[in-house]
């Protein structure tokens, strides 16, 4: 049956229902909403691809991704889930110390002299070292086996051993600073998966954080068991390492969890983290990722912003620092981490203003 009047004029216009136009024989009408369609899936193809092009050039303009060349390397040592932390310091400083003559003997002067670099401090204390490829390491700062305050930083993008001296530095201040105040302290810089390039396809995404969470949340309750009794965890997660830990269940092994330099985490409040622990968020005023669009398309950006109070996490003051000096001496946002590790209150932002 149909459905509206029609009228035929000239050689081919139709109106109607169905309205055509011109001796070419187009339809309009139900052709114009395939056409608009057409239009719409276009610009939304241009929407995401804008997007991913402005997220991309807000993370990977400020820094520049460092170089691991796939070195080679002996495998790494492996333990039985009761191995003491100093039985496993000793494996792995053997492990290091051959993972320097193979980079020598494979003509890697640089790999050698970073990982020589890392044997000589902190008297290589290493839970857990591969020294193959961008590499692995785990180390401890501080008497784990009678602290009872443990902090576990989780780096961002780029951290891999031939950047890792800078990850350790921001270690090495945060342990410098909870001693001060609490001797039964330490921290462990948790270098535990394989982090995503700065520039490249996989830091705009939380794809790599997933199988990070994986091998993060048992390497907590590990540690929960190599820790002093009753020891209180915190997990200090910087730029990407707090999608990370947004991703990880941390069961009761963990109290507090502070993300810092955090392009987002995925979720849309920290009440959707699978965690029990508190959340603190903070950024420096001179943090370039706060530019960053906090929008989550698909599988690109992270959504909501950590510091937005929208999120619902926990404020912590973080002064003017950029984004890799969060764990410098003497700034506001070591003093508001150490606080927190310490589980006193940090001031926030609002204290100051």
């Amino acid at each position: 049956m149909a459905t509206g009047t029609r009228t035929q004029t000239g050689a081919g216009t139709q109106t109607g229902a169905g309205t055509r136009t011109g001796a070419t024989g187009r339809t309009r009408g139900s052709g114009t909403a395939l056409a608009t369609g057409r239009a719409g899936s276009g610009s939304g193809r241009l929407r995401r691809g804008l997007l991913a092009a402005l997220v991309a050039a807000a993370v990977v303009v400020p820094v520049s991704a460092a170089a691991s060349p796939n070195v080679p390397a002996p495998a790494p040592a492996t333990f039985s889930e009761d191995a003491t932390p100093r039985s496993r310091y000793a494996a792995n400083s053997a492990n290091l110390a051959e993972a320097v003559r193979t980079a020598e003997d494979a003509d890697r002067p640089g790999r050698a002299a970073r990982l020589r670099a890392m044997s000589a401090a902190g008297a290589a204390r290493f839970l857990t070292f591969d020294g193959r490829g961008r590499g692995r390491a785990v180390e401890v700062f501080g008497e784990l086996e009678s602290a009872d305050r443990v902090a576990v930083l989780v780096p961002g993008s780029d951290t891999t051993l031939d950047t890792y001296e800078r990850f350790r530095a921001g270690a090495v201040s945060l342990q410098q600073r909870l001693q001060a105040g609490h001797p039964r302290s330490a921290v462990v810089a948790w270098l535990g998966y394989d982090t995503p390039g700065t520039v490249s396809t996989t830091v705009l995404s939380a794809d790599r954080s997933d199988a990070a969470a994986g091998e993060l949340a048992p390497f907590l309750e590990q540690l929960r068991g190599m820790s002093g009794p009753g020891a209180r965890i915190s997990l200090l997660c910087h730029s990407y390492g707090s999608v990370v830990c947004a991703r990880t269940a941390t069961g009761s092994a963990v109290g507090d969890i502070a993300l810092f330099g955090s392009p987002g985490t995925g979720a849309g409040s920290a009440r959707e983290l699978p965690t029990g622990a508190r959340v603190w968020a903070g950024r420096g005023s001179g943090d370039w990722i706060g530019n960053v669009p906090h929008v989550r398309f698909g599988g690109i950006g992270f959504g909501t912003d950590p510091v937005d109070p929208a999120f619902g996490a926990r404020p912590f003051a973080a002064g003017a620092v950029g984004h890799s000096d969060y764990l410098k001496p003497g700034t506001e946002s070591l003093d508001s981490l150490a606080a927190i590790v310490l589980g006193t209150t940090p001031a926030s932002e609002a204290d100051r203003g």
